[in-house]
């Protein structure tokens, strides 16, 4: 993958270039294909959450799409952190390439590393509970 094209994924602002590349050392590059379901809301969770590297997927709560995601939008980090079911379906719009991440590793990126990872997720962590009390 390209540093340079990774570097520019929003979860990634702020990170010096070593970390990036522990990251993703650590993460597997997977790909869905067009309408394939990643999670379903109410499945355990997998031990996984995806970082958006190319394309879009649609979250549906109860069946009701609520949001699209795009390059560089983590997703599935609810349940791994929480080890709850998953909240939401998340569904490829189209062909979909990931990064996956394991529960040990986004722990690490949670407790060990920049401030600003810590905000990105916490943030998507807030919007996702919102969206879920709707």
């Amino acid at each position: 993958m390209n540093m340079v094209y990774t570097n520019d994924l929003k979860i990634f602002e702020g990170l010096e270039t070593p970390i990036i590349e522990e990251i993703l050392e650590k993460a597997k590059t997977e790909t869905f294909q067009e309408g394939v379901v990643i999670l379903s809301q109410w499945d355990e969770s997998n031990g996984k959450a995806y970082i958006i590297i190319e394309w879009v997927v649609d979250v549906s709560i109860s069946w009701k799409k609520v949001s699209e995601l795009s390059v560089g939008d983590i997703f599935g980090e609810i349940a791994l952190l929480s080890e709850e079911e998953r909240i939401a379906t998340v569904k490829a719009q189209s062909k979909v390439d990931v990064l996956s991440i394991t529960q040990d590793t986004i722990l690490t990126m949670v407790n060990d590393w920049n401030e600003s990872i810590n905000r990105g997720i916490m943030d998507r962590i807030e919007a996702n509970l919102h969206l879920n009390e709707q």
